[in-house]
């Protein structure tokens, strides 16, 4: 048998705060993070909201220490891994063998859009360092050597799913023996470029999110970075601490339905859920909380729903979007939720579905309205479905 993976630190980012603790609170006070755009200038100022982290490009500079040229996406990557470092405590971290397997979807494009608004007016200017950070990989690298994890790094960007397969796959390594400590999440910046192609799909909420509402008209796109401290057993002997919980389960598919649309049926969706619990030696009735993609689209909600209830039918768990809260962190996604999960089995909590009101025609359950403390939580399914058909779903498990 497999050895088992623990979670041993988390660190977070979001519209709804700047570390663990902030998003704790904000989930008990049930208070989400949209607003309007105030990161750049946009025709869609007042008129599409956002999710943005609450702290200008200056203020995590200052934070974190990085130069005046970091993109966005760094600086947040930067945070919430340190926060997840810090918190696992690892003794004698460098000497043992580490990791550090990131995602983004948007790189550095907002350092590249700063250096195009000078670069069209005179192509004599712009300052070319604003695109040197511009793809994916050089994210990951940078906060690399900030963390002192180089003996492995490596980018994952499979559209939302990117940063649930960052953690699975840094799973893969630790038990398959290739490494005893991985940080393992992603981050993703809001830009214009994203706002911008996101509106062009036509499927961004004027209003609030209001995942799986049968009234529900689109996302909200939001920012942040999530990370998971990934460690084997040995390691777990060192610690002064518990681990949150065990990863147990896994699983990509691919449906390969339609370039931005999950198959109406659900197919990818039901394949990654039911390879997890496979994987994990678990049953659908096991599962004590599922924390869907839940996107708010049309599309998106109906085929995860069917997905559900084709696995799941006729005894549902309880399950909620959090991206009521942050908004689409999409490449970062799969990490600030894989956050929240342990966090539901560590402090036995649910997270609600904001603003739900109406319940979907087509399926026979709904989403959990209201912050639940005090629940029985031993296992919880993370689900992050990306463009492409590219499905992944987590489980993580009480030890």
């Amino acid at each position: 048998m497999s050895a088992p993976v623990y979670i041993a630190g988390l660190g977070v980012i979001s519209a709804i705060g700047n570390n663990v603790a902030d998003h704790l609170v904000a989930f008990k006070n049930e208070q989400a993070g949209m607003g309007d755009i105030t990161l750049f200038d946009s025709i869609h100022k007042g008129n599409l909201p956002v999710a943005e982290v609450k702290l200008s490009n200056t203020e995590l500079r200052d934070l974190t220490g990085m130069p005046p040229e970091t993109s966005r996406t760094t600086l947040l990557s930067l945070v919430a891994a340190k926060e997840a470092i810090a918190d696992a405590a690892i003794p004698d971290l460098k000497n043992l063998r580490t990791g550090f397997v990131s995602a983004n979807t948007v790189g550095g494009m907002d350092r590249s859009e700063d250096f195009f608004i000078d670069f069209l007016a005179d192509n004599n200017k712009g300052k070319l360092k604003n695109v040197y950070d511009h793809e994916c990989g050089s994210i990951t690298e940078a906060v690399a050597v900030e963390l002192g994890l180089t003996d492995l790094m490596t980018t994952i960007s499979t559209a939302c799913s990117s940063s649930a397969n960052a953690i699975f796959y840094g799973a893969r390594l630790i038990r398959n023996g290739l490494a005893d400590v991985i940080v393992a999440g992603g981050a993703d910046s809001l830009t214009k470029f994203t706002l911008n192609g996101f509106n062009t799909l036509m499927i961004l909420d004027k209003e609030f999110c209001k995942p799986f509402d049968q009234n529900r008209e689109g996302l909200n796109l939001g920012e942040g970075a999530g990370y998971v401290v990934l460690v084997s057993d040995a390691v777990v002997a060192t610690l002064n601490k518990e681990p949150y919980c065990l990863l147990s389960g896994y699983q990509n598919s691919n449906d390969a339905y339609h370039q931005t649309a999950s198959s109406p049926d659900g197919t990818g969706s039901y394949m990654a859920m039911q390879g997890a619990l496979k994987r994990a030696g678990l049953q659908t009735s096991d599962i004590d909380y599922i924390n869907v993609h839940g996107t708010g689209t049309p599309n998106n909600d109906g085929a995860e729903g069917t997905a559900i209830k084709r696995l799941f039918g006729p005894e549902y768990p309880p399950l909620s979007s959090t991206k009521s809260f942050t908004g689409h962190t999409l490449g970062g996604s799969g990490g600030v939720e894989a956050v929240f999960s342990a966090l539901a089995i560590k402090n036995k909590i649910i997270c609600p579905n904001l603003r739900f009101q109406t319940q979907m025609e087509d399926l026979p359950f709904a989403p959990v309205t209201k912050y639940l403390e005090g629940q029985q939580v031993n296992h919880v399914m993370s689900n992050s479905f990306g463009f492409g058909g590219n499905c992944t779903s987590l489980i993580f498990s009480k030890i």
